[in-house]
């Protein structure tokens, strides 16, 4: 089995500086740089959600102050053409593109990172994100929408799932005291990508932005260098503890707990359990409900509450005027910023709260509050409180990134630490087809309540009740969740065949050995915990800047 030395292949293979033994923690380690070390990685591929940001300028990359539309086009026309501008509805095609292809290949490659090691990973995802953005640079510059859709879309969509669950496993292998807290910190990096990039993204097209150029490409081959800094710095820094490894002075809880399993389940055989399609199914369910809000809050607000926004109580949207209608879509621009950050900040909360309630009860609470809540929105709208809408749907979106960053946490919970990582990326299946579900209900009920003549402030109603019915579903699956049946674990000498495969030597087996994992915010931890730190709380001020103008 071959090996290129320092660059990686996908065999695994060879004692390459990307391979797993040299990212084996030694002595004096502490664990509390590995978190930091995934938000370099999750805060640089979150920026897929922030996307959107990119649509309005590439639709006049030819027109430069306006569209130059040309109507009869068809997609496939679309995809070739380097006269006409490109429809805004193609441009979003990049969304469904970014999460199939994360799902896809998460669950292609999960068994793969398993075996090399999150750091060969890691690189991998650097390279394919940073570089699907140079190549959708290129794209963009020689307007040719295939160009585009490759790169980004789907090299950097390749990027997308492997830098997704590049540290799932190893963080919680090193944090098996605090489970969900600690897969809370790095996904919630994802949520928390876009509330940096896009503000960031906004600068940098009015920076490069000329006569003759939107600024776009300019923008992707800057991010993506960016990008690429960032993303290796993350994959180097990781480490993983050693087999067997536990915390110093930590032991499991004396009394058992039927849901935490102290087994393990091979990969080859978590799928043919009917927990991991429970769990599909309850992941699928709650991410279809949020995503497709987070798709349409922007249009959402502006057509409920019209000019409510602006001082203009009563008035409908339809009888605004062009300004008008413009300053609404800038204060529902912070409607927008305001669900990522509740998006991010739901995901360390709820998922550091399922290490105390269970993660079982910790899915109770996102499906009966998310009822709840659902319900009452067409009411909020009635009653023209801006106030308690929001608040409902900022709750709602907390619970969508909850529901991300617990489900990790659940599966080892089920299936063990072993194999973790992979069956994680098998499960993401269930968020590439949440990512087509939920769009299409509330874009195409919204056209259908549209063409009926339905009032633009009461759109969303059925829509709101359809949303309540998939997590009344999401409900009775979570109830369904048993413990795994015995028949499924891994044999003692099974784990231990695999274990010491990737443990350096018989002495790193045992608890707390070498000081390794100790300490908590030393010097160079909060020196790296500052890196990421400071312009995630950047993001999050430019954030709270822009939802002020909602109240």
């Amino acid at each position: 089995m071959t090996t290129i030395s320092g660059a990686g292949t996908m065999s695994g293979g060879g004692t390459g500086i990307l391979d797993r033994e040299h990212t084996i923690a030694k002595a004096g380690f502490n664990r509390w740089l590995v978190p930091p070390a995934a938000l370099c990685i999750h805060l640089c591929i979150g920026m897929a959600y922030g996307f959107s940001v990119f649509w309005l300028p590439l639709s006049r990359a030819v027109g430069l102050s306006a569209p130059k539309a040309c109507p009869d086009m068809s997609l496939w026309q679309e995809l070739f053409t380097t006269t006409c501008d490109w429809k805004v509805a193609s441009l979003g095609w990049m969304f469904t593109l970014f999460f199939v292809l994360l799902g896809v290949s998460a669950a292609i490659w999960g068994g793969w990172l398993e075996r090399v090691g999150p750091r060969k990973a890691g690189v991998v995802a650097a390279l394919c994100w940073a570089g699907g953005l140079l190549i959708g640079a290129f794209g963009v510059y020689v307007h040719q929408l295939w160009i585009m859709w490759l790169g980004a879309g789907v090299i950097g969509g390749v990027g997308l799932g492997l830098g997704y669950i590049s540290p799932v496993s190893t963080l919680i292998k090193w944090f098996p005291d605090h489970r969900g807290m600690a897969t809370g910190f790095a996904i919630g990096g994802f949520g928390g990508g876009a509330m940096i990039g896009a503000p960031l993204a906004n600068i940098l097209i009015n920076y490069f932005k000329t006569p003759t150029s939107v600024g776009v490409w300019e923008t992707f081959a800057t991010m993506g260098v960016i990008y690429f800094v960032f993303m290796m710095i993350g994959a180097f820094a990781y480490r993983v503890s050693p087999a067997g490894w536990q915390p110093e002075g930590w032991t499991p809880p004396a009394k058992a707990n039927a849901m935490i399993s102290q087994n393990h389940v091979h990969l080859d055989n978590a799928h043919k359990t009917p927990q991991f399609w429970l769990i599909w199914w309850v992941l699928c369910l709650n991410v279809s409900a949020g995503i497709g809000v987070i798709g349409m809050a922007s249009p959402m607000l502006q057509e409920i509450f019209a000019g409510n926004l602006i001082g203009l109580p009563g008035v409908k949207f339809n009888a605004l005027g062009v300004e008008q209608k413009a300053a609404i879509a800038a204060i529902a621009a912070g409607f927008a910023g305001l669900l990522s950050l509740f998006n991010i900040g739901g995901r360390v909360f709820w998922a550091s709260l399922s290490d105390y309630i269970g993660r079982k009860n910790t899915y109770y609470v996102f499906f009966l509050l998310g009822i709840a809540l659902y319900a009452l929105a067409p009411t909020f709208a009635d009653m023209g409180s801006k106030l308690l809408f929001v608040s409902a749907f900022c709750v709602i979106l907390s619970m969508y990134g909850g529901g991300f960053a617990t489900v990790p946490a659940y599966l080892a919970d089920m299936f063990g630490t072993q194999f973790v990582g992979a069956i994680h990326g098998r499960l993401l299946t269930a968020w590439s087809t949440a990512g087509i579900i939920g769009p299409v209900v509330v874009n195409y009920i919204r056209e259908f309540q549209l063409a009926a003549g339905v009032p633009r402030d009461q759109l969303y109603n059925t829509t709101m009740y359809i949303l309540c019915a998939m997590l009344i579903a999401g409900l009775v699956c979570n109830y369904l969740i048993k413990p795994v049946d015995h028949k499924w674990h891994m044999s003692a000498d099974e784990v231990a065949k695999l274990q010491s495969a990737s443990a350096k030597s018989e002495a790193a087996i045992q608890h707390g050995s070498f000081g390794i994992g100790r300490g908590g915010l030393d010097v160079r931890a909060a020196l790296f915990w500052a890196f990421v730190g400071i312009p995630l709380g950047w993001g999050v001020w430019k954030t709270l800047e822009s939802a002020m103008k909602i109240f």
